[in-house]
């Protein structure tokens, strides 16, 4: 799927260790912009209809052995013809091959060639992760997000409500910090989004009365982390008297970022409430769910039993 975000050949490069073959003329700034990947079998037979050119296109064994039927002229003009669709870039598994003549093909059209250790499978499986990462539809959202026993908690609210004060807190009980006051979040998948802080911000956080501080000085690497899934959305707001608040945890909220609907609690504040550990227990609760526990439909259930035993009725 096309993307307004790309990336380039070099990028791929650095990450996947590629060495190159066939390297034209400002080949390391061609942009990649569609985070599938391809495999060309039915480009090689000449088929091009409906075929989507703007991807990375993989060259495995499949097709070596289909291409080893064929002389090396032949080759050269089947390959010819695909690197004639101006495809971003050619990646050959550590189990393709590809005459020199081909190559040349590559050169005159200008397509740069790279060849990867990893077999075709895992390569695409890896490309398609990646590039899910940096091409994925993003935002910035004011607010922290947090690690707590390993999930991704997005606090948010008014400013002033308390939020970073309550990451401190986090911090101290020995959970991480993964971004404050403004969070990146990408879309990395059909369920999934991510979220880091600004690089020029990353683990800086503000706390009123005293200014900036830097986190991971202060309190150690072990309490900051670059990235993490957001597993749970909490919106801290002021205590509001008579403002109806979830008892029981029966009710499912979400909250809807970039098109994947992200469970949400709404979490009132007021002196006295120490919201560090009221965190903690929802961030066990959400893992809880997720495993198929609810606490509270089970205490509905377990009343709703006993008001039918009560009557006389047989309980469901």
């Amino acid at each position: 799927m096309a993307s307004k975000y790309s990336i380039m050949v070099h990028d791929l490069l650095k990450e996947f260790r590629l060495e190159v073959l066939c390297g034209p003329d400002g080949y390391l700034e061609r942009k990649i912009s569609d985070a599938s990947v391809s495999r060309p079998g039915l480009p090689l037979t000449g088929f091009y209809e409906t075929y989507d050119t703007d991807r990375i296109q993989i060259l495995g064994e499949v097709e070596t052995k289909y291409l080893a039927q064929f002389s090396e002229e032949v080759q050269a003009e089947k390959l010819g013809a695909l690197f004639a669709q101006n495809i971003p870039v050619l990646i050959l598994s550590s189990d393709g091959e590809i005459s020199p003549l081909s190559l040349d093909q590559a050169k005159k059209h200008g397509v740069p060639v790279l060849k990867s250790a990893e077999h075709a499978s895992d390569l695409i499986a890896e490309l398609t992760r990646s590039l899910n990462v940096h091409l994925g539809a993003r935002t910035t959202m004011h607010g922290v997000l947090m690690e707590v026993y390993g999930e991704g908690i997005l606090l948010i609210g008014d400013s002033g409500v308390g939020k970073s004060e309550t990451a401190i807190e986090l911090i101290k009980r020995g959970h991480r910090l993964v971004a404050d006051d403004a969070v990146d979040i990408k879309r990395v998948s059909a369920k999934s989004l991510v979220g880091s802080a600004p690089e020029l911000i990353r683990y800086f956080m503000e706390l009123r009365g005293i200014g900036i501080v830097d986190v991971r000085r202060l309190f150690g690497m072990g309490s900051v982390k670059p990235t993490e899934k957001i597993d749970l959305i909490i919106n801290l707001e002021n205590w509001v008297d008579g403002k109806h608040y979830d008892r029981m945890g029966t009710e499912e909220n979400y909250t809807t970022i970039l098109d994947i609907s992200i469970p949400s609690l709404t979490i009132p504040v007021k002196p006295g409430r120490n919201l560090a550990v009221v965190i903690e227990v929802a961030a066990m609760n959400n893992r809880n769910k997720k495993m198929g526990h609810n606490a509270g439909k089970e205490l509905e259930e377990r009343l709703l039993n006993s008001m039918l035993a009560e009557l006389g009725e047989n309980p469901q």
